[in-house]
Parts: C-alpha cells; structure tokens; sequence
C-alpha cells in the first residue's frame, strides 16, 4: 500500500530559518496568536489551524536542505506566506498596534483582493489578503 500522490496537494508544515527562536517565537505567538506545540533549545513549532510553522535556528538549517545552501536573511525574499481575512485594514491596525510595519498597502490588486505585507523578525514576508467585492 502506497501513499495516493493526491495528498501531497495537502502542506502540514513549513519550516522557516530564524536567526533567533526566541524572538519569533515571541513574534508569532504575539501577531498571530498562535501556540507553541513543540520546543527545543533550537526550534519552535507553532500551530496554525491545520499547518504547523516550525521556526528552525538557522545553523540548524543545513541538515535539511543540503547539498543546497541556505540564504542569508539579506539576499532577498524567495516566497510570501498568505492569509486570507475578512477585513485587511482592521487587521492592519491591530498589526501597528502590536507594533508590526505594515511595509505595502492595504491597496487593491488587479486581480480581485485587497492585501498588505509585512515581515517577521527573521525577514519572511507575510501577505493578508481579502477578497473584493465584483460588481
């Protein structure tokens, strides 16, 4: 018996390279409000509804991705982690609130949502995203 390839459409956990655990564990736990499911002297896995965000100390990073090299924080964003919400300027301001820079937006996209970004202390950018109204 073998694993149906349709569930490898279904991510469970993503792994992000910090340069300080206990800062972004801070950070997520702050932000987003979510717990802390599993922790070590190098990592912390969060839980996010069905998708656990494992914050990995970069040092660590190697062992998972070798022979590839990991990117240092300064070489740019690779990808964008998305959240869709009902409201993005409300969530925007409960985000300066909790002293997050909102670095784009909120502003309407051509292609139906209205979004903002901003980063996380290791430099992940984060996207919350609503859905517009057509008429």
């Amino acid at each position: 018996m073998g694993t149906d390839v349709r569930t490898l459409g279904n991510i469970s956990a993503i792994s992000l390279f910090v340069a300080d655990v206990p800062q972004a564990k801070a950070f997520y736990e702050d932000v987003f409000g979510v717990s802390v499911i599993f922790e070590d002297e190098v990592s912390a896995a969060m839980k996010f509804d069905n998708l656990l965000v494992n914050l990995l100390q970069d040092s660590e990073a190697p062992g998972l991705v070798e022979p590839a090299p990991v990117a240092a924080r300064e070489t740019g964003s690779r990808f964008q982690l998305s959240i869709w919400v009902d409201d993005v300027d409300a969530v925007c301001v409960q985000l300066r609130e909790r002293g997050v820079a909102v670095l784009v937006g909120p502003v309407d996209r051509p292609w139906g949502m209205r979004v903002a970004t901003f980063t996380d202390p290791a430099g992940h950018s984060w996207e919350i995203a609503q859905g517009l109204e057509t008429s």
